[in-house]
């Protein structure tokens, strides 16, 4: 078997990603998986049978692109048509909706206005509706194309022929203009999910000094192979995963463990690429290249996390593949009837255009963007950000919500907390440390300096790989080891470091358990730590000691038991799992890639904003699936009377704006969504 991936172009919704793995399952000896986030699709075939060529024809007989090599995308692909569709539309409505501004001729203006809304700005969903419709499928596409080109069709008939009747270019141009909207704001989520695995792909060093002959060269770093050695100076990344062959240093290694305490490295340990080289020169042999490295691992992770969770298909898309072809039923079935029973050429016609303008789907262009906007819009001034639709369905299931330790629930910088040292000792200790790289010696170094002021010179300073520094301040031979502090050979007492808990952890933990949600904490950590803090904040199941993969398999065997599981993380290590969790929540504070892997962020850090975008997410779904429920409802009311003639299409224009302002009127009460940290 092989595999390859394939980068897919023309897919719109959910329906077009089983489409296309529906068609290429059916291959023989093909497993594919397709990803509407990535637009990937992920192929394992026998080779033996088949090649590439016969992958990619495949996805083009269903109707869309494929290649090997990704297209370069630049920007929002409807951006453009957007800001035609809204800047012809404005004036377009006006024109229709003002009797005033109706000057003599204004018909001829407003099919100038419309056609580019409707056949420019649309193409993308007629082009759409016309590959499903060739092979044998329809979406919410379809009922776009149909209804708006009815609508103009019907209109540019009138006004080309001379004859008298109803226009209806602004229900057209509106309807475009509201989907485009829609489809934009879809586009725009897809994207930002991409930029995750862009930005894990950053995280590794460009260049490596690969040691050939006793000379440093400098290399691409994907040029170097297994059992090269290279050189890695203070503050540089470390190119690939490898053993350390000479030298002594402090790595910073919180782009696995998520901590902020470096961890001392010496020959004979194994070192990660990506990670930070802090203090010493360190000479490296290369165990690990390319794909098989940590990073790439945790890259891959997301990929297939974010590949196995695939948006789920709207509750319109799953309906509209019944509600299509049955609209498309009546609005036939209406044009034939009038004809025998009357004869009416243009009584016939009128019903059977009201059917199609009735069943146009405007409301529900509206129904998941207008509450989208509008609960995105307050979840911002509350400092969270939602992604898309789907991120709603999963916070209304969520169970059991996982939390980050550092930086999540703790503030993620050590600070000195006990000394029990006299303000000189402090003050000597603080100089030495004020001249060690180390966090935990920056630590020690500020609070020195809160308490003292301006710190006196350090001379003769040297680092204690793995223990502490050492160094003569005033006189005085000052000596850190391990937390224990001599001067001039004599002990004087200790220093204690910890990580703080956040003075809002308790009650978040608090509110996510009133929503129902079981609290876990999961961390890099040691399990003393983990526990210290898990007492503070009240949770009782603790992980501790976990690394990045083996965070995403606890996520998922939580999953496996049948739990919907929600992920609160800040750093690049919770990222697979923020990205395998049902619904993963990334810290604004935190890394890039925490976020991109994320499907809600919480801007400010503050670790009760992940109850309130839990509590904000299940509203907005219930806002658009009781806007969803109208705008059917409306529809299947609507459609029997525009076919028995009793509702003429200007009517049904009217009836379909009502239903619209219905759902906005229903997404605006979004905006009383309240919180309980606005009150303190």
């Amino acid at each position: 078997m092989a595999e390859v991936t394939l980068h897919l172009e023309g897919m719109s919704c959910a329906a077009c990603a089983a489409r296309i793995e529906k068609r290429l399952n059916g291959l023989d000896g093909v497993q594919a998986a397709v990803n509407l986030t990535t637009e990937e699709a992920v192929v394992s075939y026998d080779e033996r049978h088949l090649a590439v060529p016969n992958l990619i024809r495949a996805v083009e007989e269903t109707g869309y692109g494929a290649a090997v090599e990704p297209t370069r995308r630049v920007g929002d692909p409807l951006r453009a048509r957007l800001a035609v569709s809204v800047a012809l539309s404005v004036p377009l409505v006006a024109l229709a909706m003002i009797a005033p501004l109706q000057f003599s001729g204004w018909e001829w203006a407003a099919l100038a206005l419309a056609t580019p809304v409707v056949l420019w700005a649309g193409w993308p969903f007629h082009r759409s509706a016309a590959k499903n419709i060739r092979h044998g499928g329809v979406t919410m596409d379809t009922l776009v194309s149909l209804g708006t080109l009815a609508a103009w069709g019907w209109s540019t008939a009138i006004v080309l022929g001379g004859l008298d009747g109803d226009t209806y270019f602004e229900v057209a141009a509106v309807i475009t203009t509201l989907i485009l909207v829609g489809r934009s704001l879809e586009t725009r989520a897809r994207a930002r999910s991409r930029r995750a695995l862009e930005a894990l792909a950053e995280l590794g060093a460009s260049e490596a000094r690969v040691l050939r002959d006793g000379v440093e060269t400098a290399i691409r770093a994907e040029e170097l192979a297994v059992e090269d050695v290279f050189v890695v100076r203070p503050g540089e990344k470390i190119a690939t995963d490898g053993i350390v062959l000479e030298g002594e240093s402090a790595v910073e290694r919180s782009v696995l463990t998520g901590e902020p305490l470096p961890e001392d490295v010496v020959p004979g340990d194994e070192v990660t690429g990506g990670t930070l080289n802090v203090s010493g020169r360190l000479l490296v042999r290369a165990t690990q290249v390319g794909s098989a490295t940590a990073l790439a691992q945790i890259a891959r992770l997301v990929r297939e996390a974010q590949a196995g969770k695939a948006p789920v298909q709207r509750l319109a898309d799953r309906i509209s593949a019944v509600f299509v072809p049955v609209v498309l039923v009546i609005a036939a079935g209406t044009l034939f009837g009038w004809l025998l029973a009357t004869g009416d050429a243009g009584a016939a016609l009128t019903a059977a255009v009201a059917v199609l303008i009735i069943s146009c789907p405007c409301a529900l262009g509206l129904a998941t963007p207008t509450a989208l906007a509008v609960g995105t819009g307050r979840g911002a001034e509350l400092g969270i950000l939602i992604r898309g639709p789907e991120v709603l369905e999963r916070s209304r299931a969520a169970t059991t919500v996982v939390l980050d330790k550092t930086g999540t629930i703790t503030e993620g910088r050590l600070r000195l907390v006990q000394n029990g040292l006299p303000d000189d000792v402090l003050r000597l200790a603080g100089a030495v440390e004020d001249a060690s790289e180390h966090p935990a010696g920056r630590a020690v170094a500020l609070a020195a300096r809160a308490q003292a002021g301006r710190l006196p010179r350090v001379e003769g300073f040297r680092a204690l790989p793995g223990r502490g520094v050492t160094g003569v301040v005033e006189g005085h031979r000052v000596e850190i080891d391990r937390g224990t502090v001599t001067i001039d050979g004599k002990p004087v007492g200790s220093l204690t470091l910890e990580d703080t808990v956040k003075p809002t952890s308790r009650e978040a933990v608090d509110g996510l358990r009133a929503l129902g949600l079981a609290p876990v904490l999961i961390t890099g950590d040691s399990e003393e730590a983990a526990r210290s803090v898990a007492a503070e904040v009240g949770i009782e199941r603790v992980l501790a000691g976990v690394l990045p993969h083996e965070k995403a398999a606890e996520v998922k065997r939580l999953q496996e038991s049948g739990e919907v599981v929600a992920v609160v993380g800040d750093g690049i290590n919770d990222a697979p799992a923020l990205a395998q969790a049902d619904l993963g929540m990334a810290m604004g504070t935190g890394t890039d890639v925490a976020r991109e892997a994320s499907d809600l962020t919480l801007i400010s850090g503050d670790p009760r904003g992940a109850a309130d975008a839990i509590r904000l997410s299940r509203r907005v779904l219930s806002t658009i699936k009781g806007n969803l429920f109208w705008a059917f409802a409306y529809n299947i009311a609507a459609i029997p009377l525009a076919a028995a003639g009793v509702l003429s299409p200007i009517i049904a224009a009217a009836a379909m704006a009502c239903s619209s302002l219905f759902v906005v009127g229903n997404s605006l009460r979004l905006r009383r969504f309240s919180s309980p940290r606005e009150q303190t």
